[in-house]
């Protein structure tokens, strides 16, 4: 089987995650600078066998475009022209980022650990790709 790989699309940074090939596991990868996310993608899809791409969707809470979605989308678009053959799926991506500060909280992490938006990216594109693939099950 291949990896699928999530993507929490940000302006400045993007968290990644990524299952493991039998594509039970989901495990965060280093948060990257939005800049230079297309070529970090290119190197790890020559790599690594990813399938699909699942994509953090933003919304609002009444369910309306948040205001990086114009963004997001036209990353997706020129994802899909540069990997024509792989999936893209969408999650709704509201809350993770509070979801992801709770868990750590929740892990007894310190403060000023909790407070680097890198690691809040990270684990946000992991419950991404958790929820793409609990979804699926059901």
């Amino acid at each position: 089987m291949s990896r699928i790989l999530a993507i929490d699309y940000g302006r400045k940074r993007t968290g990644i995650a990524v299952t493991d090939p039998l594509q039970i596991i989901c495990t965060g990868l280093p948060t990257i600078p939005t800049s230079e996310l297309m070529n970090f993608l290119k190197t790890y899809c020559v790599q690594e066998d990813v399938e699909a791409f699942v994509i953090g969707e933003s919304k609002n809470l009444d369910n309306s475009k948040s205001q990086v979605a114009g963004d997001i989308e036209a990353f997706a678009l020129q994802l899909q022209g540069v990997f024509p053959d792989k999936a893209i799926h969408w999650v709704d991506e509201r809350f993770t980022s509070k979801m992801a500060s709770q868990s750590m909280i929740m892990s007894g992490m310190k403060k000023k650990k909790r407070q680097q938006k890198e690691l809040i990216d990270e684990i946000s594109a992991t419950i991404i790709l958790q929820t793409y693939l609990e979804k699926r099950i059901l």
